[in-house]
Parts: structure tokens; C-alpha cells; sequence
């Protein structure tokens, strides 16, 4: 479903897990550890970029990762990422995890995160990933305030390269 100009749509590479939370998956507070979390926002990450670029790609920067609201033992989640921008080999996918209280059906978002995967080649070398086009108005959104999150990713390159 490309365009033909080269480029794919964001609705491509969106894709979406659904967990439900056990005690097992919980801190002493009952609520989700984060690290578990992290784990199913890099694998959904993974899975979206992978859609995008059709081919293997590994996790290059997690950034923005925001907690906004406790996991708690019962609560179904909904983790969802897609493809927001792409600079030659990378792509930026945004993961929102959604609470849903599978009895009334009341829903939050729980934790947002920006990821950047790098597409790989057969050799295991950066390759080109196509461009990608926005449809929802949220993609949108995201799509135009990304180069602005690529240069701050750039800054930080920089700065830790330097020792700061």
C-alpha cells in the first residue's frame, strides 16, 4: 500500500500487543515493574519498524520515556507504536501503553516513549528506509515535531562523545 512516490504510510507499520497484568508482573507497590514495561515497548517498537523498513533493525535511543500513570495487577494493557519519521537508515517509532480496566472499560494512557531503530542490511550495515506519510491527525502532529527530536538525539550524540 505505498505511495507512489516511494514513501509508506504510517497506518503500515502500526502495530499493537495486548498484555494482562499479573501479580507476578508487579513491584511491592502492585504495580508494573518498569522495566517489564520497557521490555513490551521495545518489542512493539521492534515489530513496527521492522514493518516499515521490511528487514531486521536494532534499537538505537530510547528518549521521552513518561510514566503518567501506575499499572496495577488486573489492568489489560494496550501497547501500540508506528513509524512517526525517518531520516536515511533510522526511524523514529512513538509507543503509547494504554491501561483498560477490562470490566468498565476505562482507559489511560500509562506510559509514551519515543524509539529509534536503525534498518539493517544483509551484511548488518545501516540501510535506507523509505519516507513516511501521515495520515491521522496525531501522526501528523508527531510527523512535524520529529526533526526537532532528531536534533536534540543529535545534541546528545555529540555531547557524550565529547565526555559531557
Amino acid at each position: 500500500m505505498s505511495t507512489d512516490t516511494g514513501s509508506k504510510f504510517t497506518s503500515e507499520s502500526r502495530s499493537t500487543m495486548m498484555q494482562l497484568i499479573f501479580p507476578l508482573d508487579t513491584n511491592y507497590h502492585g504495580t508494573m515493574f518498569g522495566g517489564k514495561v520497557m521490555e513490551y515497548m521495545d518489542k512493539i517498537a521492534a515489530i513496527a519498524s521492522m514493518r516499515h523498513a521490511r528487514g531486521p533493525v536494532v534499537t538505537a535511543s530510547t528518549d521521552s520515556l513518561d510514566f503518567v500513570a501506575p499499572i496495577k495487577v488486573g489492568d489489560m494493557i494496550d501497547v501500540e507504536a508506528f513509524v512517526t519519521w525517518t531520516h536515511k537508515s533510522s526511524m523514529e517509532i512513538y509507543v503509547k501503553v494504554q491501561t483498560e480496566n477490562v470490566y468498565t472499560g476505562e482507559r489511560k494512557t500509562a506510559v509514551t516513549a519515543f524509539f529509534t531503530f536503525v534498518a539493517l542490511d544483509e551484511k548488518g550495515k545501516p540501510t535506507r528506509v523509505r519516507a513516511i506519510v501521515p495520515e491521522t491527525e496525531e501522526e501528523k502532529q508527531l510527523h512535524a515535531s520529529a526533526p526537532d527530536r532528531y536534533e536534540l538525539r543529535m545534541q546528545r550524540k555529540q555531547d557524550r562523545q565529547k565526555g559531557k
